[in-house]
């Protein structure tokens, strides 16, 4: 594994939490026609909490996909580059990586966006949608952090693992 397994654990876990978000809504809202749970309708520290709202509106829909499901496509894509990232041979990994970033750059460039239409169009905002912000921005964080500022961090440097080796104790990982 070219990644540590808390560093791939992280990756994973940003793209899972986007992943259910998204597939709930299409399961439940889209397809069962059914109220999401956990989205209750009402005020919130002046915030109007109000998935059907959101998801009934023209905003929630390009040329009739909902956006959930292009959100399904988002993540699935994630979580196949952390995999060659972390599988991969050197050549594919250090190609990846670029791309995942690329990648992740798109989805945090659309979140502004959608927030923008939810507070300020639509007046209310959905908890599950949410959740999909937060994970794309928290994931783009954590990919940024990893490359830009841990100097590569997001690999297993040789030197993190041969201290603890050489003193007798485990590799980090």
């Amino acid at each position: 594994m070219r990644i540590s397994r808390i560093k791939l654990l992280i990756l994973v876990v940003m793209s899972a939490i986007g992943l259910w978000a998204s597939g709930s809504v299409l399961v439940i809202f889209y397809t069962l026609n059914q109220q999401l749970p956990f989205c209750p309708t009402g005020t919130v520290l002046g915030i109007n909490l109000d998935c059907g709202a959101v998801l009934s509106s023209p905003y929630s829909k390009i040329l009739g996909v909902p956006l959930e499901l292009l959100a399904m496509g988002y993540f699935l894509v994630n979580l196949g580059l952390v995999s060659l990232v972390a599988f991969g041979s050197q050549r594919v990994s250090d190609a990846t990586l670029e791309i995942l970033f690329g990648w992740r750059f798109i989805g945090i460039i659309i979140v502004p966006y959608l927030m923008f239409v939810e507070f300020f169009i639509i007046h209310a905002i959905c908890v599950y949608c949410t959740i999909m912000h937060v994970a794309i921005i928290a994931d783009f964080v954590v990919i940024s952090f990893l490359l830009f500022f841990g100097k590569n961090s997001l690999f297993r440097e040789e030197q993190e693992m041969l201290p603890a080796a050489a003193a007798g104790g485990p590799a980090l990982q």
